[in-house]
């Protein structure tokens, strides 16, 4: 397949740059959609309003009935943004006086994706009375379903697209969500979690129910720009606001101590550093824990408070991410040499519009990788399936733009009902679980 370049021309986004910036960068911002001057401004008061996230407000009032004598269980997911969601909430709520503030993050080797009906017993255990989800439960219907009927509250917050039928959770706060309105739908799960955590706190200030010296949310914006970048949102204007913001403070040291010791082990820079470092250098050794291992121990990195019980998280680690980088390489030579057959003509137009890999032998915390390097190497959408400890397949897929890949598994689920057990994601990135017979 061969890559077409398209030229674009400036005068195709008309703009007011100014004369001060050098013609090169007026042509590169141009091309990325930047009109005007005030469009480069990245203070926290460009950041689109709290109020009008849908839903802000319901959750704050439920999370203000849960502080004094509740126990709040956070439920995360196990990657990177939902391991800074989690570690977000979990140090606000602890920060800003409520009673008991936990987390949960489910194996995926266990348990699998979401709020699922046995993460809730599991839960149970610790006596909850609000689960709050960070970056998923959007889909978890049954899973919220068991919740209730346990009397427990439920939160969603989350950025992945609804399915046809939405959980009755309490509350959902999912820029996603049909009819949200809210400005951005680029917004990963930690920045659900912080526009949440932004509303309760100006709550709580209103109400008085907080000393002078209790962080603003503005603290936690190390871990939303960490979330954002490892999630590969889009930067949109307002995502690209809250990663300056929380590059700014990670350069000047003001960081929890998991983040700095992540950035030890991985030999970067605090003062300088850059988002890509953050994506490249930083989040993949945080995700390696929910693939080769337990999401966990990311997490308690992240809410350390010593450098030197974050330091010996980190190193784990590291430890595991050279792991989980020995597995995929082996992973990506079986998937290399199962495409290289696309090159021949023997294989029809249709045969050639997407891959599906599957081998007996591979890892399922890192499908997803390998089906990542093989879009790139191939250009058009890839899924890459592993066997599960109870003999399902666990998928994980990676699109092109053009092709929203969520959206082509619910018109397969429409078609054929059963086919796939379950599925979720958004428009580049998604997962299933499929019936090895089915595959």
């Amino acid at each position: 397949m061969n890559l077409q370049i398209i030229r674009r021309s400036t005068a195709e986004h008309p703009q007011d740059l100014g004369a001060t910036l050098h013609p090169v960068l007026q042509r590169a911002y141009a091309m990325r959609g930047v009109r005007s001057v005030t469009q480069l401004d990245m203070s926290l008061a460009r950041l689109l309003p709290v109020g009008t996230l849908a839903g802000v407000a319901q959750a704050v009032e439920l999370l203000l009935a849960h502080r004094a004598r509740g126990h709040v269980l956070v439920i995360g997911d196990f990657d990177a943004d939902g391991a800074t969601s989690t570690a977000l909430m979990v140090r606000a709520l602890r920060a800003w006086g409520f009673a008991a503030a936990d987390f949960l993050v489910p194996n995926r080797f266990e348990f699998g994706y979401g709020l699922t009906p046995e993460i809730v017993a599991l839960a149970q255990k610790r006596a909850p009375t609000l689960i709050v989800t960070v970056d998923n439960g959007i889909s978890s219907v049954a899973g919220i379903a068991a919740a209730r009927a346990a009397g427990i509250d439920v939160l969603v917050t989350d950025h992945h697209l609804p399915g046809v039928e939405l959980p009755a959770a309490n509350v959902i706060v999912n820029p996603n969500v049909r009819g949200s309105g809210f400005g951005s739908s680029a917004l990963a799960g930690v920045g659900v979690a912080f526009y949440v955590m932004a509303g309760l706190k100006r709550q709580l200030d209103a109400r008085a129910l907080l000393p002078g010296s209790a962080p603003g949310a503005a603290e936690f914006l190390d871990l939303v720009a960490l979330g954002t970048v490892a999630d590969v949102v889009p930067l949109d204007f307002n995502n690209r606001v809250l990663v300056a913001q929380g590059l700014a403070r990670i350069r000047a040291g003001r960081c929890v101590a998991g983040i700095r010791a992540l950035l030890s082990v991985a030999g970067c820079e605090r003062a300088d550093l850059t988002a890509s470092e953050l994506s490249f250098s930083v989040a993949p050794r945080l995700n390696a824990a929910g693939r080769i291992d337990d999401m966990s121990i990311g997490i308690n990195c992240l809410l350390a408070d010593s450098d030197e019980a974050a330091l010996a998280l980190a190193a784990r680690l590291d430890a595991l991410n050279q792991e989980r980088r020995a597995i995929e390489a082996r992973m990506q030579t079986d998937a290399l040499a199962a495409v290289a057959r696309l090159d021949e003509r023997s294989v029809s137009p249709v045969q050639r519009s997407g891959v599906c890999l599957y081998h007996e032998s591979w890892h399922q915390g890192v499908v997803g990788l390998v089906a990542s390097r093989i879009k790139e190497r191939v250009r058009r959408p890839v899924f890459a399936f592993a066997r599960a400890a109870d003999e399902s397949l666990r998928g994980s897929g990676r699109s092109i733009a053009g092709v929203h890949i969520r959206d082509v598994l619910d018109c397969i689920a429409a078609r054929e009902p059963d086919l796939i057990a379950k599925f979720g994601g958004h428009a580049m990135a998604a997962g299933l679980t499929l019936e090895f017979s089915k595959l």
